[in-house]
């Protein structure tokens, strides 16, 4: 089977591309063969099967050239982020909107039903929902974002189940929790800070929070979220019923406690590199979103979270070893 994977320069669609073909990952009967990666920039990924086109993913051109015959499944995890949407209001509804309903328009000319996996996020929700693990958002509550960047994703949301409705793909949406530790560097991100704040310590480089210590966030694992997508992607329709939207599991983490977590595995002086700096435009976005989500439904269909935030890092600095090149 051919998989479309948009956003596959990115990290998380790099390694999604590396999960589907290194576990020969098999999809309504079919074994991952080749992969075509639709971004900006090429896929870090070096392999044969591995196909890169660079461009703009609202350009209904780029998406037929990376339809084919034996195309069998798009996931698309593309999007522009959160501060950044909120920033240029028309970039992030031509990326998170309109590319979204390029995409699934062209999945609805395929000859085949296509399988079609669309990254949403937590932003969707809105203040007030939620208490952290006290008190998770209920799956039955309906999306209230207040950021484009929720709204734009709530929006896709709302399409894929539309779209799933009438036969058109065979979607499932998944909503992300904010995923950490991200390698690399900051991004434009309104949660870019919570992986900045393990990151950089651990590499001994200090580090500014925006938000305060007692601001609960929904966290998952780059490997739980890379996991849980694969094991979207593997699910029959039948058991997502009408509704193909998830909540992927994560874990209720306040700031303090990820900070505990780095003194834990890293020590005092790791703890101390971090410094409270107050943002009041980055804290009105990410304290709009819950800090828990009712996860009973993707559970019990076999999704997974991290045990806890002291495994998140040791899962980073295990990932960091594994990167470096061999002397």
């Amino acid at each position: 089977m051919h998989v479309i994977v948009t956003g596959g320069a990115g990290f998380l669609g790099a390694r999604l591309i590396q999960r589907l073909l290194s576990d020969e990952t098999v999809i309504e009967g079919q074994a991952v063969t080749r992969v075509t990666s639709i971004d900006l920039a090429p896929c870090p990924v070096v392999d044969d099967r591995v196909e890169s086109l660079t461009g703009d993913i609202a350009d209904p051109a780029l998406v037929q050239q990376a339809l084919a015959d034996d195309t069998g499944t798009v996931c698309h995890l593309a999007a522009v982020v959160s501060s950044q949407a909120e920033a240029d209001f028309d970039l992030g509804m031509r990326v998170n909107l309109d590319a979204t309903r390029t995409l699934l328009e062209a999945c609805r000319a395929h000859s085949k039903r296509l399988r079609f996996l669309f990254a949403s996020s937590l932003a969707v929700f809105g203040p007030g929902l939620s208490q952290g693990r006290s008190q998770p958002v209920p799956e039955a509550i309906g999306p209230r974002p207040r950021s484009s960047y929720g709204a734009q994703k709530a929006m896709g949301e709302l399409l894929v189940n539309d779209y799933s409705r009438r036969g058109f793909v065979d979607g499932r949406v998944c909503r992300l929790p904010t995923i950490v530790v991200r390698p690399g560097k900051p991004n434009q991100a309104a949660s870019s800070f919570a992986s900045s704040i393990i990151r950089e310590p651990l590499s001994g480089i200090e580090a500014v929070c925006p938000v305060a210590g007692e601001l609960p966030l929904w966290l998952s694992s780059p490997r739980a979220v890379v996991a849980n997508l694969v094991h979207a992607l593997t699910l029959s329709g039948e058991p997502l019923g009408d509704w193909r939207t998830l909540n992927l599991p994560g874990i209720t983490v306040t700031v303090n406690e990820m900070l505990d977590a780095l003194e834990r595995v890293a020590g005092p002086s790791a703890r101390q590199l971090v410094r409270f700096e107050p943002d009041a435009a980055i804290d009105a976005i990410v304290a709009s979103w819950p800090g828990g989500l009712e996860v009973k439904r993707p559970l019990a269909l076999g999704f997974r979270a991290d045990a806890d935030f002291d495994a998140i890092i040791h899962a980073y600095r295990e990932s960091q070893r594994e990167d470096e090149p061999d002397t």
